[in-house]
């Protein structure tokens, strides 16, 4: 004859029978701080400041490649922009699509790398991201803005690790160390992505045209970003760093 349960025995075996609900906004909190500081710096632009003072703010804070040219005289802000322009956008389509792609790309990276690294590796691509597009048009006045020379690199990363996610700490991250360039190379599913974000990145930026932004494509940017992060994940993943000296 058996006993009933008790009131804790109980709990604990509906909460095994019910699966796990998972937030609706499950993202990293450095995530959150990045789209956060975003969408706050947009609105301020948009609702706060007068077009002089939003022609000001993107003169000292924009990526402007001709500062960099020997024309003029560096001051502090040439050695803040390549940062601080990744914070601002065009508009709210540019902004929209920006921050939906770094929640994608960005929850899994800053979930694997954690928060300081992930910093690091924001700023990295999208410096790498101004200096090809500074290489290519070194002459160029139009302020460069936008995270996406960064979430460029974040998708680069992504494509180390075959976009392979690991789910059992209750944190989905990147999985397994980043892929050996040459298996990357036989891979169909990561070529396949590699070739489809690198047509769609030249056309829209030769073109000049993509869904919802106004503004020309900044591909030469995309393109530095991407590079920086494909290549130098290693450099920013700690996790397998450590794995290998326990190892040691």
């Amino acid at each position: 004859m058996s006993e009933p349960a008790s009131p804790s025995e109980t709990e604990q075996q509906d909460e095994a029978a019910e699966p796990r609900r998972e937030p609706v906004f499950n993202l990293p909190p450095v995530v959150l701080a990045v789209i956060g500081i975003c969408v706050a710096v947009h609105l301020i632009r948009v609702y706060g400041l007068t077009d002089d003072q939003d022609f000001a703010l993107l003169v000292r804070t924009a990526f402007v490649p001709i500062r960099y040219s020997g024309q003029f005289d560096l001051d502090v802000y040439a050695f803040t922009s390549p940062f601080t322009y990744a914070f601002l956008h065009g508009g709210f389509a540019h902004l929209a699509i920006n921050m939906v792609w770094l929640a994608a790309f960005g929850s899994p990276l800053a979930n694997r790398f954690g928060t300081f690294w992930f910093s690091l590796f924001f700023a990295a691509t999208g410096l790498a991201a101004v200096v090809l597009f500074w290489a290519v048009h070194p002459l160029g006045q139009a302020p460069l803005v936008g995270a996406s020379g960064a979430i460029s690199g974040m998708m680069g990363a992504a494509a180390r690790f075959g976009f392979r996610i690991d789910r059992s700490s209750g944190k989905a991250g990147f999985a397994g160390a980043p892929l050996p360039i040459a298996e990357v190379l036989r891979s169909r599913g990561v070529m396949t992505f590699l070739g489809v974000w690198m047509v769609i990145n030249l056309v829209t930026g030769l073109i000049g045209f993509a869904p919802g932004v106004d503004s020309q494509i900044a591909w030469e940017a995309h393109i530095g970003g991407f590079v920086a992060g494909f290549f130098g994940v290693r450099l920013f993943d700690r996790r397998q760093q450590d794995v290998h000296a326990d190892e040691q």
